[in-house]
């Protein structure tokens, strides 16, 4: 899954980086085409004079894309036979680049970049089996919450279960008083109840992905308990939208808890006063009998079957995974390296805001791998939000969206009864 704050792209460095591609090709070189999204897309030239150093004959050519843009021009590229050779894509459009052959698989020769990974973030980049594209750094959403009230609501540490959270949620809401809450579930938003049903033992998709399973025992418990949280007037009945600064609404105390990730630390450290930065930290996800997973997200460098250029295509993916040249990237954009030594020579862990995402990423748990699954969690948001209002119960809401992803995966159905591959 991409990683909210890179929407945000580089909008600004669009035009420099546009012109940076047209740069005239010298006679008897090789020009690599390289899209990036985002953050990435303004920074990642800063590590390419290294790596034409070392492949004399090669230049990079990088073409920075907004998050927002990067997906339908990736399909568009693909449909004019204009894919660039190398492209930062988020992990969630693997299963989809894959099913329509845009993708050159890892060759056998590179295998050892799948090494020293962390293992969901590594399998959210394998379809049946096979590496299609390789992690470039990562992310997962973890807890930001309120060190202060928590430990006025009588809690020397951050809770570890459900059971422990909600007690911790409703001592916060009484000491913060007046029309405040205790966390923040932004209603138009699939992340937080996914993270909630992704505690359940149950795959959320079953039949080879080919139908909903959210019907389990264990999703209907986290769907209980997500509309207890509203139901107990714990979480606002609110949109992002409704929400007029994060930040604000955080350190004036609307609510205590926050789903986020890596991205949001050098967020509250920018936006927040001196004087509240001792007031805040982040912890693991709690689960229902202790801490639990999270969905696995970050970007992933991908080779297309349409490059001329294999061998240095595979290069500059090599280069971007190696640990030293990923650390160095963690200083220069902040992301957290996909390889873990990196962690170590970038001292990542050093940061106490950043140790606690260690932890998450090796409880992460890989979503189901298939093209309609960003439609289906959609699906999911909008029919909790219904159970939130009270159309529906948790059972007759996970029937529902089981109703509704299984229409969704028809044509993969059918696919799957034609014996072709999805």
């Amino acid at each position: 899954m991409t990683s909210g704050p890179h929407r945000r792209g580089a909008l600004a460095l669009l035009a420099g980086g546009a012109a940076a591609a047209c740069t005239p090709r010298r006679e008897g070189e090789t020009v690599l085409r390289f899209w990036a999204m985002g953050n990435e897309g303004g920074t990642v030239g800063q590590l390419m004079p290294e790596f034409e150093r070392r492949n004399p004959g090669v230049r990079v050519a990088v073409q920075p894309l907004p998050w927002t843009a990067a997906h339908e021009k990736l399909l568009t590229a693909y449909a004019g036979d204009s894919l660039p050779d190398v492209s930062q894509i988020g992990n969630t459009w693997v299963s989809e680049l894959t099913a329509i052959g845009a993708l050159s698989p890892t060759p056998p020769a590179a295998a050892d970049l799948l090494t020293d990974q962390f293992e969901a973030v590594l399998e959210t980049n394998e379809v049946a089996g096979r590496a299609m594209t390789t992690p470039w750094y990562v992310d997962t959403r973890l807890l930001f919450y309120r060190t202060d009230l928590l430990a006025r609501a009588g809690f020397d540490a951050p809770p570890q279960d459900w059971g422990e959270w909600k007690r911790a949620m409703h001592g916060i809401k009484r000491v913060a008083g007046g029309e405040n809450y205790a966390i923040l579930l932004p209603l138009n938003e699939f992340e937080q109840l996914l993270t909630f049903g992704l505690q359940t033992e149950e795959p959320l998709l079953r039949d080879r992905n080919t139908r909903g399973n959210f019907s389990n025992p264990g999703f209907i418990s986290a769907l209980a308990f997500y509309r207890s949280l509203f139901a107990e007037g714990l979480a606002p009945l609110a949109s992002a939208a409704q929400i007029s600064n994060v930040w604000t609404e955080f350190a004036r105390g609307y609510f205590s808890f926050y789903f986020s990730g890596p991205w949001s630390v050098g967020d509250f450290r920018s936006r927040l006063p001196a004087s509240f930065q001792s007031s805040w930290a982040t912890a693991g996800v709690p689960g229902p009998t202790g801490l639990g997973a999270s969905a696995p997200g970050g970007s992933s460098l991908a080779v297309f079957q349409s490059s001329p250029h294999q061998e240095a295509a595979w290069a500059l993916v090599r280069y971007l995974s190696e640990p030293a040249v990923q650390a160095r990237f963690n200083t220069i954009v902040g992301d957290l390296p996909a390889r873990k030594s990196a962690w170590d020579i970038a001292q990542v862990e050093r940061d106490p805001m950043l140790e606690p995402f260690r932890g998450q990423l090796e409880r992460a748990k890989a979503v189901p791998k298939v093209p309609e699954w960003e439609r289906i969690v959609t699906e999911m948001q909008i029919v909790a939000e219904r159970m939130v209002r009270g159309e529906y119960t948790p059972e007759t809401a996970a029937a529902e969206i089981d109703r509704r992803a299984d229409r969704l995966l028809e044509k993969r159905r059918w696919m799957m009864e034609q014996g072709r591959a999805v």
